[in-house]
Protein backbone atom coordinates (compact mmCIF):
# COMPACT_ATOMS: atom_id res chain seq x y z
CA UNK A 1 0.00 0.00 0.00
CA UNK A 2 0.84 3.18 -0.72
CA UNK A 3 0.29 6.05 1.73
CA UNK A 4 -1.25 9.15 0.03
CA UNK A 5 -1.28 12.39 0.53
CA UNK A 6 -3.99 15.41 0.03
CA UNK A 7 -3.50 18.85 -0.40
CA UNK A 8 -6.27 20.66 0.70
CA UNK A 9 -4.68 23.43 2.26
CA UNK A 10 -3.99 27.76 2.28
CA UNK A 11 -2.02 28.63 -0.38
CA UNK A 12 1.89 29.86 0.74
CA UNK A 13 3.45 26.19 1.97
CA UNK A 14 1.93 24.22 -0.35
CA UNK A 15 5.03 24.06 -2.82
CA UNK A 16 7.40 23.35 0.15
CA UNK A 17 4.79 20.86 1.68
CA UNK A 18 5.20 18.98 -1.69
CA UNK A 19 8.59 19.01 -1.95
CA UNK A 20 9.39 17.59 1.73
CA UNK A 21 6.72 14.64 0.51
CA UNK A 22 8.68 13.89 -2.56
CA UNK A 23 11.75 13.48 -0.68
CA UNK A 24 10.09 11.62 1.74
CA UNK A 25 8.55 9.04 -0.61
CA UNK A 26 5.25 10.09 -1.26
CA UNK A 27 3.81 9.22 -4.95
CA UNK A 28 -0.10 9.59 -4.91
CA UNK A 29 -1.06 13.23 -4.59
CA UNK A 30 -4.96 14.09 -4.56
CA UNK A 31 -6.10 17.45 -5.26
CA UNK A 32 -9.49 18.73 -6.22
CA UNK A 33 -10.71 21.39 -8.63
CA UNK A 34 -12.15 23.27 -5.56
CA UNK A 35 -8.51 23.51 -3.91
CA UNK A 36 -7.62 26.10 -6.08
CA UNK A 37 -4.00 24.78 -5.25
CA UNK A 38 -2.68 23.58 -8.57
CA UNK A 39 -0.29 25.45 -9.49
CA UNK A 40 1.75 25.71 -6.46
CA UNK A 41 2.08 21.53 -6.56
CA UNK A 42 2.73 21.74 -10.26
CA UNK A 43 5.49 23.63 -9.94
CA UNK A 44 7.27 21.71 -7.44
CA UNK A 45 6.11 18.59 -9.59
CA UNK A 46 8.43 20.94 -12.15
CA UNK A 47 11.42 21.47 -9.89
CA UNK A 48 11.71 18.20 -8.99
CA UNK A 49 11.97 16.65 -12.45
CA UNK A 50 13.90 19.78 -13.59
CA UNK A 51 16.23 18.58 -10.82
CA UNK A 52 16.32 15.07 -12.21
CA UNK A 53 14.69 13.50 -8.11
CA UNK A 54 11.79 12.72 -9.92
CA UNK A 55 9.96 10.88 -13.09
CA UNK A 56 6.94 11.08 -13.79
CA UNK A 57 6.00 7.30 -13.99
CA UNK A 58 7.27 7.33 -10.46
CA UNK A 59 3.85 9.71 -9.80
CA UNK A 60 -0.12 9.11 -9.11
CA UNK A 61 -1.40 12.35 -9.58
CA UNK A 62 -5.38 12.80 -9.32
CA UNK A 63 -7.48 15.02 -9.42
CA UNK A 64 -11.54 16.09 -9.48
CA UNK A 65 -14.26 17.32 -12.01
CA UNK A 66 -16.04 19.65 -9.58
CA UNK A 67 -19.92 19.79 -9.20
CA UNK A 68 -20.35 23.03 -11.77
CA UNK A 69 -19.08 20.71 -14.64
CA UNK A 70 -20.89 17.81 -14.81
CA UNK A 71 -22.43 18.75 -18.41
CA UNK A 72 -20.48 16.57 -20.83
CA UNK A 73 -19.79 19.73 -22.70
CA UNK A 74 -18.21 21.20 -19.54
CA UNK A 75 -16.07 18.13 -18.57
CA UNK A 76 -12.46 18.47 -20.86
CA UNK A 77 -12.40 22.26 -20.44
CA UNK A 78 -12.50 21.58 -16.44
CA UNK A 79 -10.10 19.00 -17.09
CA UNK A 80 -7.78 20.53 -19.15
CA UNK A 81 -7.35 23.78 -16.93
CA UNK A 82 -6.64 21.02 -14.16
CA UNK A 83 -4.08 19.64 -16.25
CA UNK A 84 -2.40 22.95 -17.00
CA UNK A 85 -2.46 24.13 -13.89
CA UNK A 86 -0.39 21.00 -12.85
CA UNK A 87 2.30 21.27 -15.75
CA UNK A 88 1.27 17.53 -16.34
CA UNK A 89 0.53 15.63 -19.72
CA UNK A 90 -1.71 13.26 -18.29
CA UNK A 91 -3.06 12.42 -14.85
CA UNK A 92 -3.13 8.99 -13.43
CA UNK A 93 -6.34 9.18 -11.70
CA UNK A 94 -9.26 11.99 -12.34
CA UNK A 95 -12.24 11.84 -9.77
CA UNK A 96 -16.21 12.86 -10.42
CA UNK A 97 -16.25 14.76 -7.17
CA UNK A 98 -19.19 14.02 -5.63
CA UNK A 99 -22.98 12.41 -8.22
CA UNK A 100 -24.64 15.86 -7.59
CA UNK A 101 -24.33 18.22 -10.59
CA UNK A 102 -24.46 22.26 -9.81
CA UNK A 103 -25.35 24.38 -12.69
CA UNK A 104 -22.21 26.50 -14.67
CA UNK A 105 -23.03 29.56 -13.33
CA UNK A 106 -20.68 32.09 -14.77
CA UNK A 107 -17.78 30.31 -13.05
CA UNK A 108 -19.75 30.02 -9.85
CA UNK A 109 -18.05 26.80 -7.87
CA UNK A 110 -20.75 26.96 -4.79
CA UNK A 111 -24.24 28.07 -5.13
CA UNK A 112 -26.35 29.89 -2.57
CA UNK A 113 -27.92 27.87 -0.47
CA UNK A 114 -31.00 27.24 -2.57
CA UNK A 115 -32.52 23.88 -3.51
CA UNK A 116 -33.70 25.02 -6.86
CA UNK A 117 -30.43 26.22 -7.54
CA UNK A 118 -28.53 24.00 -6.32
CA UNK A 119 -30.27 20.97 -8.79
CA UNK A 120 -28.63 20.95 -11.98
CA UNK A 121 -30.32 18.37 -14.73
CA UNK A 122 -27.46 16.64 -15.60
CA UNK A 123 -27.07 12.36 -14.78
CA UNK A 124 -24.09 11.67 -13.59
CA UNK A 125 -24.31 8.93 -16.20
CA UNK A 126 -23.71 11.39 -18.61
CA UNK A 127 -20.76 13.38 -16.57
CA UNK A 128 -19.10 9.54 -16.43
CA UNK A 129 -19.56 8.88 -20.40
CA UNK A 130 -17.94 12.00 -21.03
CA UNK A 131 -15.32 11.56 -18.85
CA UNK A 132 -14.77 8.13 -20.63
CA UNK A 133 -13.53 10.10 -23.49
CA UNK A 134 -10.52 11.30 -21.61
CA UNK A 135 -9.29 7.90 -21.28
CA UNK A 136 -9.77 7.42 -25.39
CA UNK A 137 -7.79 10.35 -25.66
CA UNK A 138 -4.74 9.68 -23.52
CA UNK A 139 -5.27 12.45 -20.99
CA UNK A 140 -6.55 10.15 -18.56
CA UNK A 141 -5.17 6.87 -17.15
CA UNK A 142 -8.19 6.08 -14.76
CA UNK A 143 -11.63 6.62 -13.70
CA UNK A 144 -13.14 6.62 -10.62
CA UNK A 145 -15.74 8.33 -8.30
CA UNK A 146 -15.95 10.53 -4.95
CA UNK A 147 -19.10 10.64 -2.57
CA UNK A 148 -20.68 7.53 -4.16
CA UNK A 149 -23.38 5.33 -1.94
CA UNK A 150 -23.95 1.69 -3.38
CA UNK A 151 -27.03 2.28 -5.37
CA UNK A 152 -25.21 5.04 -7.49
CA UNK A 153 -22.29 2.62 -8.27
CA UNK A 154 -24.51 0.17 -9.45
CA UNK A 155 -26.49 2.30 -11.56
CA UNK A 156 -22.93 2.76 -12.69
CA UNK A 157 -21.37 -0.24 -13.04
CA UNK A 158 -25.11 -1.26 -14.93
CA UNK A 159 -24.49 1.11 -18.28
CA UNK A 160 -20.01 2.24 -17.49
CA UNK A 161 -17.67 1.21 -20.37
CA UNK A 162 -15.06 2.01 -17.91
CA UNK A 163 -15.54 0.57 -14.85
CA UNK A 164 -14.83 2.94 -12.12
CA UNK A 165 -11.53 2.44 -10.46
CA UNK A 166 -11.87 4.16 -7.09
CA UNK A 167 -14.44 5.70 -4.92
CA UNK A 168 -13.24 7.88 -2.53
CA UNK A 169 -15.39 8.96 0.74
CA UNK A 170 -15.19 10.24 4.16
CA UNK A 171 -13.88 7.19 6.08
CA UNK A 172 -12.95 6.66 9.55
CA UNK A 173 -13.41 4.71 13.10
CA UNK A 174 -16.31 7.28 13.65
CA UNK A 175 -17.97 6.52 10.53
CA UNK A 176 -16.39 3.13 9.33
CA UNK A 177 -19.51 2.53 6.27
CA UNK A 178 -19.04 -1.21 7.02
CA UNK A 179 -21.90 -1.84 3.63
CA UNK A 180 -19.88 0.10 1.05
CA UNK A 181 -16.52 -0.91 2.08
CA UNK A 182 -17.85 -4.55 1.54
CA UNK A 183 -19.46 -3.74 -1.76
CA UNK A 184 -16.77 -1.80 -3.20
CA UNK A 185 -14.06 -4.52 -2.54
CA UNK A 186 -16.58 -7.17 -3.95
CA UNK A 187 -16.82 -5.04 -6.85
CA UNK A 188 -13.14 -4.63 -7.16
CA UNK A 189 -13.66 -0.72 -6.81
CA UNK A 190 -10.35 0.99 -4.73
CA UNK A 191 -11.85 2.67 -1.47
CA UNK A 192 -9.59 5.73 -0.27
CA UNK A 193 -10.29 7.53 2.61
CA UNK A 194 -10.30 11.13 3.04
CA UNK A 195 -10.61 13.20 6.27
CA UNK A 196 -8.92 9.83 8.26
CA UNK A 197 -8.30 11.85 11.18
CA UNK A 198 -12.22 13.35 11.68
CA UNK A 199 -11.35 16.75 10.29
CA UNK A 200 -9.25 17.64 13.44
CA UNK A 201 -9.57 21.33 12.00
CA UNK A 202 -13.79 21.77 12.72
CA UNK A 203 -13.46 21.42 16.84
CA UNK A 204 -16.90 20.84 17.29
CA UNK A 205 -17.28 18.64 14.01
CA UNK A 206 -20.05 20.77 12.40
CA UNK A 207 -21.94 21.06 15.71
CA UNK A 208 -21.11 24.52 16.93
CA UNK A 209 -22.70 24.06 20.44
CA UNK A 210 -20.81 21.06 20.50
CA UNK A 211 -24.05 18.67 21.55
CA UNK A 212 -23.62 15.08 21.30
CA UNK A 213 -20.53 15.52 19.72
CA UNK A 214 -17.71 12.93 19.87
CA UNK A 215 -14.11 13.68 21.33
CA UNK A 216 -11.90 14.25 18.37
CA UNK A 217 -10.39 11.46 16.96
CA UNK A 218 -6.85 12.11 17.62
CA UNK A 219 -8.12 12.88 21.44
CA UNK A 220 -10.26 9.65 21.91
CA UNK A 221 -9.24 7.86 24.56
CA UNK A 222 -9.11 4.39 23.20
CA UNK A 223 -7.20 5.92 20.37
CA UNK A 224 -4.52 7.44 22.23
CA UNK A 225 -4.14 4.06 24.41
CA UNK A 226 -3.91 1.95 21.14
CA UNK A 227 -1.19 4.68 20.13
CA UNK A 228 0.92 4.63 23.63
CA UNK A 229 0.80 1.03 23.65
CA UNK A 230 2.59 0.81 20.13
CA UNK A 231 4.66 3.90 20.88
CA UNK A 232 3.08 5.44 17.80
CA UNK A 233 0.64 9.04 17.83
CA UNK A 234 -2.72 8.44 17.40
CA UNK A 235 -2.64 9.71 13.76
CA UNK A 236 -0.58 7.10 12.50
CA UNK A 237 -3.18 4.60 14.78
CA UNK A 238 -5.84 6.36 12.47
CA UNK A 239 -3.87 5.87 9.10
CA UNK A 240 -2.84 1.96 9.95
CA UNK A 241 -6.29 0.98 10.45
CA UNK A 242 -6.87 2.14 6.95
CA UNK A 243 -4.04 0.08 5.65
CA UNK A 244 -5.25 -3.01 7.28
CA UNK A 245 -8.36 -2.66 6.27
CA UNK A 246 -7.46 -2.69 2.34
CA UNK A 247 -8.07 0.66 2.31
CA UNK A 248 -5.88 3.74 1.19
CA UNK A 249 -6.03 6.87 3.29
CA UNK A 250 -4.63 10.51 2.43
CA UNK A 251 -3.96 12.21 5.25
CA UNK A 252 -3.62 16.03 4.87
CA UNK A 253 -0.66 17.67 6.15
CA UNK A 254 1.45 20.99 5.16
CA UNK A 255 3.83 20.40 7.90
CA UNK A 256 7.06 19.31 6.96
CA UNK A 257 7.16 16.49 10.61
CA UNK A 258 3.98 15.59 10.43
CA UNK A 259 4.09 14.78 6.75
CA UNK A 260 7.21 12.56 7.55
CA UNK A 261 5.35 11.31 10.46
CA UNK A 262 2.88 10.08 8.33
CA UNK A 263 5.01 7.57 6.63
CA UNK A 264 5.80 5.97 9.69
CA UNK A 265 2.85 3.56 9.79
CA UNK A 266 4.80 0.40 8.24
CA UNK A 267 6.57 -1.34 11.18
CA UNK A 268 3.85 -1.97 13.35
CA UNK A 269 0.38 -3.86 12.84
CA UNK A 270 -2.55 -3.14 14.89
CA UNK A 271 -4.07 -6.82 16.50
CA UNK A 272 -7.56 -8.18 15.26
CA UNK A 273 -8.74 -6.50 18.59
CA UNK A 274 -7.63 -3.61 18.42
CA UNK A 275 -9.20 -3.22 14.75
CA UNK A 276 -12.43 -4.24 16.13
CA UNK A 277 -12.18 -2.39 18.67
CA UNK A 278 -11.25 1.22 16.62
CA UNK A 279 -14.46 -0.48 14.08
CA UNK A 280 -16.41 -0.47 17.67
CA UNK A 281 -16.08 3.33 17.97
CA UNK A 282 -18.64 3.93 14.97
CA UNK A 283 -21.51 6.59 15.94
CA UNK A 284 -22.11 7.62 11.99
CA UNK A 285 -20.94 10.80 12.62
CA UNK A 286 -20.14 12.77 9.59
CA UNK A 287 -17.77 15.60 9.90
CA UNK A 288 -17.80 16.93 6.09
CA UNK A 289 -21.11 18.45 6.00
CA UNK A 290 -22.69 18.34 2.76
CA UNK A 291 -25.98 19.67 3.84
CA UNK A 292 -24.59 23.32 5.04
CA UNK A 293 -25.79 24.65 1.45
CA UNK A 294 -28.83 22.50 1.76
CA UNK A 295 -27.65 20.00 -0.22
CA UNK A 296 -29.63 17.20 1.16
CA UNK A 297 -32.75 18.50 -1.09
CA UNK A 298 -30.86 17.55 -4.47
CA UNK A 299 -31.77 14.64 -6.27
CA UNK A 300 -28.28 13.09 -6.19
CA UNK A 301 -27.91 13.66 -2.62
CA UNK A 302 -25.87 10.25 -1.50
CA UNK A 303 -25.43 10.33 2.09
CA UNK A 304 -29.45 9.26 2.90
CA UNK A 305 -28.71 5.92 1.72
CA UNK A 306 -26.23 2.88 2.24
Amino acid sequence: MRLLLSLQSPPGAIQEAVEVALDAGYQHFNCAYFDQSKAEIGEAFKRKMREGRLKRDELCVVSKLWNSFHAPQDVKPAFLKSLTMLKLDYLDLYLMHSPMGFPNINGVLMPQKDSLLLQSDVDYVDTWRAMEKLVDEGLVKSMGVSNFNVSQLEKLLSVCRIKPAANQVELHPYLTQPELVEYCKSKGIVLIAYSPFGCPALPCHGNPSGENSPVPLLENPTVKEIAQKHGKTSAQVLIRFHIQRGIATIPKSITPARILENTEVYDFHLTHTEIQTLEGLDCNTRFIKWNLLGMETHKHFPFSDK
